[in-house]
């Protein structure tokens, strides 16, 4: 009896035990599970960049609001030509009509405001995109990486160097690195050291209100191109110490820099043309000069083409006179803003604030951009000309502000606007279909590239402003991706904006903004200290233009001609961009009636 309680009592302890070992493992588990799920739920959160996945949209963006989606080209027929003189009535008569921005009346309406409000969205457009739902769905890229287009499978990789080895000239680092070292005497109104950083990137960006992507994008200075451009070069596969060996041969020559530190204040001619001539003699006293006499030098020259054209010796005359020296007009100058009438010149894009360190970056936000989803008709942001005769951009303004929610208007006053803020262009741009470009001070805009970079479809009123001078980084049909419209008719109040760009059809915007889109590479300079795979940016365009430019001019003087540099110069712009001298539709455009302003 005794053994049978002993044995139920110990039966009893076993179970209680088992009973507190399985609540403790449930326990244990249910912790475990907790802190899985917690952290599991915190990298989600944290670590991943939503924007760049698919169907997601940036819901912190206020401007990244309902527009048509993008989609390929492959599925949608060509854009119908536009033509200058008659733009309005070639026009379909499906549309983009009411596309909204927000509910405010009678107010300036500038790039910081909110346009998220549901009710807003024009129906039309809500229509539109329903209608494109299927073709968009069946050509969102499956992975980031898509992309890739076929074309640009082998374009850099193991590609021979022959006929495109670079010498880099030697001159003294006076004219180039030295000048970085009094960086803040490189400007006179704003401190340029800043923007050296990163190798010429300027500072970076971060990603503030998720505009951006999370790397890659930095403060940079529309003047840094020649720092950039040159440490581009210095890991260009194909450099060489044997100048003998070179297709052609770079000027590491900071000429943009050299100049701005005398535009202003009483420096006299020789001040400001020192440099240029004495780099000039450097270079012609080397032995390589002697090979083609100059034409197959090429050097950076990061301000607009007017800083270095000063044709009259008066102090009081601008800029200095590099690109008419005699060596330069043997050479090629790259520049951000080329002159129509001048032959030795050849523009490239200003630099952007984006600088990708690899391919993938660059397809990432182009897929970003096709998914945006955009509630402004058009845009504008800059400041009006009221000392410029012929600017057009107070009528533009008037023409925005008039449109009421069909238009959003980001006035730059000052240093001190927002303009000046990447976040805000970049805003702007994201949440528009299309961006109007009229000249400022010159023919040319930064904005003109942010824009194209934002994915909005370009609007020009001359082209001088991108068409003939951009010609180895923009498409020659310049349909497929911009609206021209005649500056004069905007001058004389002959058209309406928003009438021309409100009547282009529907499947035409969504074939126009694929082309500005594919065109991202082209326009933005990747982080030097990094490497692209395949694709080609702005960099390698514009060393394979200069490249082929240099194989003409050798072939043509080994067959004792000398074709591209006999044509008159004032109608260098023709010559570049269309082959031929004849009669243009464009001519009017480029009547000068002043040399010494240009």
């Amino acid at each position: 009896m005794l053994h049978r309680r002993q044995i139920i009592i110990r039966s009893r302890n076993l179970g209680k035990k088992m009973e507190n070992s399985l609540t403790t493992r449930s326990r244990n588990k249910f912790w475990f599970v907790f802190f899985v799920l917690f952290v599991s739920w915190y990298l989600l959160l944290y670590g991943v960049d939503w924007s760049s996945l698919p169907g997601i949209v940036t819901t912190t963006s206020r401007y990244e609001a309902s527009s048509i989606e993008s989609i390929r080209l492959a599925s949608i027929p060509p854009p119908t030509p536009l033509l200058e003189k008659n733009i309005s009535s070639n026009f379909n008569s499906s549309s983009i009509n009411n596309v909204t921005t927000d509910g405010t009346k009678n107010e300036t309406r500038s790039g910081e405001e909110s346009n998220n409000e549901n009710d807003n969205v024009v129906p039309d457009l809500e229509a539109l995109e329903k209608e494109l739902e299927p073709l968009l769905r069946k050509n969102e890229p499956k992975d980031e990486k898509v992309e890739k287009n076929a074309t640009q499978e082998d374009k850099k990789g193991g590609k021979s160097c022959e006929g495109r080895y670079i010498y880099v000239a030697e001159i003294p680092s006076r004219f180039n690195e030295d000048m970085l070292k009094h960086c803040n005497l490189l400007n006179k109104w704003e401190d340029m050291c800043q923007y050296l950083v990163n190798m010429g990137l300027g500072p970076d960006l971060g990603n503030p209100q998720r505009v951006f992507s999370n790397k890659g994008w930095f403060t940079t200075n529309q003047f840094s191109l020649e720092v950039l451009f040159h440490n581009r070069m210095k890991q260009n596969d194909c450099l060489t110490n044997d100048s003998s060996k070179a297709a052609a041969v770079f000027v590491p020559y900071y000429a943009g820099f050299d100049v701005s530190r005398y535009l202003w204040d009483d420096f006299n001619t020789s001040m400001r043309d020192s440099g240029a001539i004495e780099v000039a003699k450097l270079l012609k006293e080397k032995p390589e000069w002697k090979t083609m006499w100059g034409r197959d030098h090429f050097m950076i020259a990061g301000r607009i083409t007017w800083d270095f054209r000063r044709g009259i010796e008066e102090d009081k005359a601008w800029g200095n006179k590099l690109m008419l020296l005699p060596e330069a007009q043997n050479m090629t100058i790259l520049t951000i803003e080329s002159s129509p009438w001048n032959r030795n010149d050849f523009a490239i894009p200003y630099p952007t604030y984006f600088h990708p360190s690899s391919d993938n970056d660059v397809f990432q936000w182009q897929n970003r951009m096709r998914r945006l989803r955009r509630r402004v008709l058009f845009s504008f942001a800059g400041a009006p000309r009221p000392n410029l005769e012929e600017s057009i951009r107070s009528e533009i303004m008037e023409q925005c502000l008039a449109t009421r929610r069909k238009c959003r208007l980001l006035e730059c006053k000052d240093l001190h606007n927002k303009c000046n803020k990447p976040v805000h262009v970049m805003k702007l741009f994201q949440s528009s279909h299309f961006c109007l470009q009229p000249s400022g001070d010159s023919f040319t805009r930064r904005s003109t590239f942010d824009s194209i970079l934002a994915g909005c479809i370009p609007v020009f009123f001359t082209p001088g402003s991108a068409y003939i001078q951009y010609i180895w980084h923009l498409p020659k049909d310049y349909t497929k991706y911009s609206v021209l419209i005649p500056e004069d008719d905007v001058r004389k109040k002959k058209v309406s904006i928003e009438n021309v760009l409100s009547k282009i059809p529907r499947s035409q915007v969504a074939a126009m903004r694929e082309e500005v889109i594919k065109l991202i590479p082209n326009v933005v300079y990747a982080d030097p200290r990094s490497r692209l795979e395949t694709v080609e940016d702005a960099f390698d365009l514009a060393v394979k233009g200069v490249l082929e430019r240099v194989d003409v001019m050798r072939k043509e003087m080994r067959q004792g001609k000398n074709y591209s540099m006999i044509f008159d110069e004032e109608y260098s712009w023709k010559y570049y961009t269309f082959g031929t001298l004849e009669k243009h539709e464009w001519d009017h455009y480029f009547l000068r009636t002043s040399k010494e302003k240009y």
